[in-house]
């Protein structure tokens, strides 16, 4: 059995580090809410003074409450969680630009 050299692990370690760079920036990350600067500092602070975990999940709580308020039985996402809310959407508008028409042709 041979055993690479320090050089060949170190040239090896380089390389595997490289590809995963390339595979970690193939997509673009984009973030599930866009919190506005002033939010994303008092989180930052938050996380500071209480611990990470606890700021998750604190968050996570209020929004969780706030989402139950709105009725999203009739709603579900395909693999790419986007499609069907969005065909959805279009629909609610297309429904309401047709009954603003009937309204005012009435």
């Amino acid at each position: 059995m041979m055993k690479a050299s320090e050089l060949e692990t170190k040239r090896f370690d380089n390389a595997l580090d490289e590809i995963l760079d390339l595979y970690n920036n193939l997509e673009r990350d984009e973030p599930v809410i866009q919190f506005k600067d002033e939010v994303l500092e008092n989180i930052e602070r938050a996380k500071l003074k209480y611990g990470t975990d606890m700021v998750n999940e604190k968050i996570n709580t209020v929004v969780h409450e706030m989402l139950s308020w709105l009725e999203l039985d009739d709603v579900s996402l395909d693999e790419t969680g986007i499609e069907e809310a969005q065909s959805e959407e279009s629909e609610t508008e297309d429904t309401e630009s047709t009954e603003r028409e009937d309204t005012e042709t009435d």
